[in-house]
């Protein structure tokens, strides 16, 4: 059975699932999704790749990892992100003499009561974007670990909640590696995607200028009507509602296992593997297949979906072997030839 036929086979299975709610796409939510897809796609010319997987973020509630040269709009998406919806941001310049009061925050002792007062980090936002992540020492990783991880931040022996809408885009520069402290595996796992962001093609540098241009001549736009938290909310709810066939449910797991072991698709890559990809690997292909379905106005999800996303979800979360890297064998190129090898339902 080829892949169209196999797509096919979910697509029918997921219409005909007992159980299955055909309202999963409620009109008003995606509505204001695609909106706000166009919106960004306005804002951030030539990265439709980058929006859509912000947007995926933002209904998985997760986090993103983006690697890409200096210049390539990553800060602009999630500022635009940011502004686009109901809540605060904020932009923390992650550097070696960083310390981990400057992103949690810090007990104030207040001479006149004789007591502390705990005064909040630029960390209790709705969106924070951590530029140049890998510049920070492990101290200061270990405190955004915990802030991505438990959704909370614990200074001295209080914890702080934070708020309910939270989500960290970090970038990185694959450049310069002067000065940078490698992200540990634990808070690489931590992320839902980890995005390489490549440059624009000429046509759409191009267009770069004109909308530089028009900035520069203070040229109006139309307003755009921030969505509300409540709107976001009810998006996930629905997202989870996305129907995902057993069989496609199966394939999924099995993809994840062959990143530890893919000896009985394809023994030549069983050299390449250090180590594979965790359950939550497993569970964020789900989640993000069921949200570029949603996204997509489907109901149901494709296999399709599921390679749309699983580079993206899985890049960082597989470690090759010395063997693998000293042949130049990328990640990206191992999971494209366990793709090819582990057969679709």
């Amino acid at each position: 059975m080829n892949g169209t036929q196999s797509q096919a086979v979910i697509a029918s299975a997921a219409v005909d699932s007992v159980g299955f709610d055909p309202a999963a796409v409620d009109p008003d939510a995606h509505a204001s999704f695609r909106r706000l897809e166009r919106h960004l796609n306005q804002k951030v010319l030539g990265q439709p790749e980058l929006i859509e997987r912000l947007l995926i973020s933002l209904l998985c509630d997760g986090h993103l990892l983006v690697e890409g040269a200096p210049g390539l709009a990553k800060t602009t998406a999630i500022k635009s992100l940011a502004e686009s919806i109901e809540g605060d941001h904020h932009r923390i310049q992650f550097t070696p003499d960083l310390m981990p009061a400057d992103l949690t925050g810090s007990d104030v002792f207040q001479p006149e009561y004789s007591n502390f007062r705990f005064e909040r980090g630029p960390i209790f936002h709705n969106l924070v974007l951590a530029d140049e992540i890998n510049r920070a020492p492990a101290k200061v990783q270990s405190a955004l670990l915990e802030a991505m991880a438990e959704r909370q931040v614990t200074v001295g022996q209080r914890s702080y909640p934070l708020p309910e809408l939270f989500l960290v885009m970090a970038t990185q520069n694959p450049i310069e590696q002067d000065g940078t402290y490698p992200l540990p595996e634990a808070q690489l796992d931590r992320f839902l995607m980890y995005v390489k962001v490549g440059y624009p093609p000429a046509s759409v540098e191009r267009q770069v200028l004109e909308l530089v241009r028009n900035q520069a001549r203070n040229k109006p736009t139309r307003p755009f009507v921030a969505i509300e938290q409540e709107t976001i909310f009810e998006a996930r709810t629905q997202v989870l509602g996305v129907h995902l066939a057993s069989a496609l449910e199966e394939y999924i797991a099995e993809l994840v296992i062959a990143t530890r072991d893919p000896s009985p698709f394809t023994p030549a890559l069983a050299d390449w593997v250090e180590w594979g990809a965790s359950p939550r690997g497993t569970i964020a292909i789900d989640r993000c297949a069921r949200a570029r379905a949603w996204l997509g106005a489907r109901s149901y999800v494709t296999p399709e979906d599921v390679h749309a996303v699983a580079f993206d979800v899985l890049r960082h979360r597989v470690l090759l072997s010395y063997e693998a890297r000293a042949e130049g064998v990328t990640t990206d190129a191992f999971l494209a030839r366990l793709i090819e090898a582990v057969p679709l339902p």
